[in-house]
């Protein structure tokens, strides 16, 4: 009992007392002063809202969903917090479940529409240093449980951007900013709340956080938020691989895939999700590298603006590409042969990866049919193109293919032969095999091969 009070006291030494600090006093903006209106709000949402206030608890609207109606975004989803705990909401609503153990948050369903229901999360106080069920740090600061409840003034200050602090009240309608969240959105301004050093070591996603609103928003972090982040990109490292690969969607299936990769690259975090892919960008071919991937990102941020389906598979195929080539070079200078060095090379590079953000099995073995079809693209003769064409993942290893010419890491026209094989009819089809130099020796008539629609790796597992 005394060691762990003294580890206690020691953490207090080192990362700053968390007592609660002077509360704020929220700026009330009624309903006449704001454009947020009820009929922006979805019905689950608004179901929620009125089901907590007539059980005669607080409810508000919080985050991200008001950030975007202000600047003229429709919101993907709405985040409810209330002083109802969770297992008030749970009882509450019929179709509802608690989720999580860092923090403890309730999905509420109504339909198709899934609705997170937060409590008033509060300040460690003095009183409260042996209160090991509801909290809990690790030594570097990494908050790994959080949940004990407290006022809306706290639940405000324990938001990590003032963007995302801004809360609208089901009872008169009115926002309540009690961190200026509303002229930070207005001036395009990301801002941490509280001590920015200290609310990147409780949780250092609030760094990739930072770079992907940033990214979408095309808002500017404002100096002290900016600053520590390339000193303490090394925290992520802390990071669950698994809880890493989330947020790498959001940074990149989110329509700015291209702003996340530069944001991520000029901050410094980018080395330390894709340590090996960080090192091919900065070796002698890293021009080639950086070519490719933008021209993914690209490629991706079209596709989901055309509303047409992206993989993660395809995402990670391209970062990893490179590092893969290195290490099939390393291989192949060993004397292993092509396919065997592939399939090693391929393994090494899922492997490596995998200690810093997980790739799903659904998603990996994706990847390796793609990457395993790079060479055999070019291996057309005889029956070999029709049989390449009926593979299922096709399609995504021609998008690949194409990108790699773009880029200039191979030389240009295999891609525009496969381009005009697809659209040719069969006797067309078997004259470009012809052309070759191997002509088909099957002879007979071909059964016409089935068409695969998309593109941009929209094959899923």
């Amino acid at each position: 009992m005394a060691s762990k009070l003294l580890e206690k006291l020691t953490r207090l030494i080192q990362f700053g007392s968390p007592r609660t600090p002077r509360l704020p006093k929220a700026k009330v903006i009624p309903r006449d002063a704001h454009p947020i209106s009820r009929k922006q709000v979805s019905r689950a949402a608004l179901n929620v809202l009125y089901g907590l206030h007539k059980a005669g608890f607080e409810a508000y609207l919080v985050g991200g969903c008001l950030r975007d109606l202000l600047c003229g975004r429709q919101p993907k989803d709405f985040d409810v917090v209330t002083d109802a705990t969770p297992e008030q909401v749970y009882r509450l609503f019929k179709r509802s479940r608690i989720i999580g153990r860092r923090f403890q948050i309730v999905h509420v369903r109504f339909g198709g529409e899934v609705i997170e229901v937060s409590t008033f999360r509060a300040f460690q106080r003095d009183d409260d240093l042996d209160d090991d069920q509801h909290r809990a740090h690790e030594e570097t600061g990494l908050v790994l449980r959080d949940n004990t409840w407290g006022n809306i003034e706290e639940d405000a200050l324990r938001r990590d951007f003032t963007i995302n602090a801004l809360y609208y009240n089901i009872a008169d309608f009115a926002l309540y900013d009690f961190v200026n969240s509303r002229q930070d959105i207005e001036r395009g301004i990301i801002r941490l709340i509280g001590d920015p050093q200290q609310r990147y070591r409780e949780d250092p996603v609030r760094m990739l956080r930072a770079a992907r609103f940033a990214a979408k928003l095309g808002f500017q972090l404002d100096r002290a938020t900016r600053a520590p982040i390339p000193e303490m990109a090394s925290l992520l490292l802390q990071v669950p691989p698994a809880r890493l690969f989330d947020e790498v969607l959001k940074l990149f299936l989110s329509g700015h895939a291209r702003d996340s990769f530069e944001q991520l690259r000029k901050l410094g975090l980018f080395a330390f999700l894709f340590p090996n892919t960080h090192e091919a960008l900065e070796s002698e071919q890293g021009e080639v590298w950086e070519r490719l991937i933008l021209a993914a990102m690209d490629n991706t941020d079209r596709r989901l603006s055309e509303n047409k389906p992206v993989t993660p598979a395809f995402l990670y195929a391209v970062f990893l590409w490179p590092v893969l080539v290195t290490q099939l070079n390393r291989y192949r200078e060993d004397g292993i042969p092509p396919a065997p060095a592939l399939h090693k090379a391929a393994t090494w590079a899922l492997n490596e990866q995998s200690h810093h953000t997980s790739v799903p099995r659904r998603f990996s073995s994706v990847m390796r049919e793609m990457w395993d079809l790079q060479p055999r693209l070019d291996k057309r003769n005889g029956k070999r193109a029709d049989t390449l064409m009926e593979h299922p993942r096709f399609r995504a290893a021609y998008d690949f293919l194409l990108l790699r010419e773009q880029a200039g890491e191979i030389k240009p026209g295999l891609g525009e032969w496969w381009t005009r094989y697809q659209a040719a009819d069969e006797s067309q089809q078997r004259a470009m095999v012809q052309d070759l130099g191997q002509p088909d020796r099957q002879g007979g008539r071909r059964r016409r091969r089935r068409r695969r629609s998309g593109g941009g790796g929209d094959s899923e597992a």
